[in-house]
């Protein structure tokens, strides 16, 4: 990859997509260190149903490699951003600010918050999403069984 911001290239994620799509969340889950125990069956079940209904899946490219995905659902005042991946070997290299860039400018409206949420133990997710725009605005705390 050249030096500098990486030049993407996004479309909107198709069925031939959707294996990529389930290992990269495979992924996700295990890079956030998430309580998510869904088999690699149940994530394709589950994203097919996002991809159907409510979600839009969008790929992000580069010299024609899928690199990255955002998974998110426009609401009436929000967008709210349920995924984000960069793949693992294409990190640190300007792939996700670029890739959200790209969200910001030719996807998601202008008029509406956007929203994620950051799990408290992922200080690298809090500072990227810091770094792009984002910033706090709730906490919420769980107290787990048996404590």
């Amino acid at each position: 990859m050249s030096r500098g911001t990486p030049i993407l290239t996004h479309r909107k994620a198709c069925a031939d997509d959707l294996n990529l799509l389930v290992e990269w969340n495979e992924q996700l889950i295990q890079d956030e260190n998430h309580r998510n125990n869904m088999s690699r069956a149940e994530l394709r079940d589950r994203m097919v149903n996002w991809i159907e209904h409510e979600y839009r899946a969008t790929i992000f490219e580069h010299d024609g490699e899928p690199v990255a995905y955002s998974l998110h659902r426009e609401e009436e005042t929000q967008i709210y951003l349920r995924q984000f991946y960069v793949d693992r070997q294409q990190r640190r290299k300007g792939i996700g600010r670029a890739a959200m860039k790209i969200l910001f400018a030719e996807i998601w409206p202008e008029d509406r918050t956007l929203a994620v949420e950051v799990l408290a133990h992922n200080a690298a997710a809090y500072s990227f999403w810091s770094a792009v725009g984002y910033q706090p605005w709730s906490i919420r705390m769980e107290r787990p069984p048996g404590a």
